[in-house]
């Protein structure tokens, strides 16, 4: 693979605002990989070696140093023959669901002009849905694949906990953190996953559905009713439903957990830098880094216990040969501007309900671009047993391929 170089002597234009500022960065992959003549972005939470990783904030960049290597998941998609094709906008230290930053702006939602993309990988979902790229990395740890997958009618993985190696990712959550990918077509969402989960081997067809049904309970009428044709064309592919509850103690609650921990890490993370630096922080991202920084300890410690307990209710739930739908998000896009009370309060603790068990259990989840409300895309998830990603990934470019492929 080539070294890194950026455009010429001046800024690539971006029509999205989804690239980070400045000149684009382009590393060529290896000629003849499973990949060559793939085209893909790098969330600006992943070294590119030579760049300096911005983590969605102009602090951040300026006080740290280019990168000395490659993040795993950049290195190896070189290695496979694809290119990188510049490094795109993060929510700010990855630590929102919304797409909106407060010093760089919100990158274009292509699917829905006047909403938000999602985040924290928001510019990733826009290249990606402006077909700028065939792929892009992304990171997740609370939903910031699936979120922007949903919102911008795309396909995404979260993987199975650490099976995508972390290395090269600003630090966050560790133990929720994954290194993830969005794409458009199912058939560059299979290699790109194979390559990545380094699985060439056949994935066995998943033969039980279960339906969670205080999942879908969550949900408006209108969201519920443009996700049910969606859960039957799964249904076609594995079989009817089981209806089951999926969180005998209440999503609230687990999420609620998720949320501690997740605080708990990213201040023992990046709090001593946040100290040291005082950056300014937009609304919602601002709030949440003050609360991180006086999580109870007595509160982490009852959340590790609630945490242990998702752990045994999915492993029972999902033996092999079991996947789950679950709705990515419980609402479409929220239009572009509105109030952060609504985005980054409210409408987040509503998605979190959905999006907590996958992190908590440390289970690979796909959303999926299968429904729409009013023409916006809203995502169906699968969601399996861990080590079941491909799996996963290989039913869900089934039931997007186009008719008749």
């Amino acid at each position: 693979m080539s070294a890194p170089h950026t455009s010429s002597s001046s800024p690539t234009v971006d029509d999205l605002g989804a690239y980070v500022p400045g000149p684009r960065v382009h590393v060529a992959g290896r000629p003849g990989g499973p990949l060559s003549g793939l085209r893909f972005a790098v969330k600006d939470v992943l070294d590119v070696k030579g760049v300096v990783t911005g983590n969605g904030h102009p602090e951040w960049a300026r006080t740290h140093a280019p990168a000395l290597n490659h993040a795993w998941a950049v290195a190896r998609l070189l290695e496979a023959g694809a290119d990188v094709e510049g490094k795109t906008i993060s929510d700010e230290l990855a630590y929102s669901l919304t797409g909106e930053n407060f010093h760089y702006g919100t990158p274009l939602n292509s699917a829905a002009p006047d909403r938000v993309p999602g985040g924290s990988s928001s510019g990733s979902a826009s290249v990606v849905a402006a077909g700028r790229v065939d792929f892009a990395l992304g990171s997740d740890c609370g939903g910031s694949v699936r979120v922007p997958s949903s919102y911008c009618g795309l396909l995404g993985l979260r993987p199975t906990h650490d099976r995508i190696s972390p290395d090269g990712i600003a630090p966050f959550a560790p133990s929720f953190d994954c290194v993830g990918f969005i794409a458009r077509d199912p058939q560059v969402f299979v290699k790109v996953a194979r390559v990545l989960l380094q699985d060439n081997g056949p994935a066995p067809r998943p033969t039980r559905l279960v339906f969670p049904a205080d999942a879908f309970a969550l949900l408006g009428d209108d969201v519920r009713a443009a996700l049910m044709p969606a859960v039957a064309k799964v249904e076609a592919r594995v079989g009817p439903a089981q209806e089951t509850v999926l969180a005998q103690d209440g999503l609230a609650r687990w999420s609620a957990a998720f949320r501690a921990l997740q605080a708990a890490e990213i201040w023992q993370s990046v709090g001593a830098w946040v100290e040291a630096v005082q950056p300014t922080f937009g609304p919602g991202v601002a709030d949440r880094f003050a609360a991180a920084a006086r999580q109870d300890p007595a509160e982490v410690e009852a959340a590790q216990v609630m945490r242990q307990a998702v752990v045994e209710r999915t492993r029972a739930l999902l033996p092999p040969g079991t996947v789950m739908v679950l709705p990515s998000t419980p609402r479409v896009a929220p239009l572009r501007g509105s109030a952060a009370a609504d985005t980054e309060v409210t409408y987040r603790h509503l998605a979190m309900n959905l999006l907590c068990t996958a992190g908590l259990a440390g289970l690979p989840q796909v959303s999926m671009p299968l429904a729409e409300v009013d023409g916006v895309p809203i995502g169906l998830s699968l969601v399996g047993r861990r080590g079941s990603d491909l799996e996963l990934v290989e039913l869900a470019a089934a039931l997007c391929a186009p008719e008749g492929a």
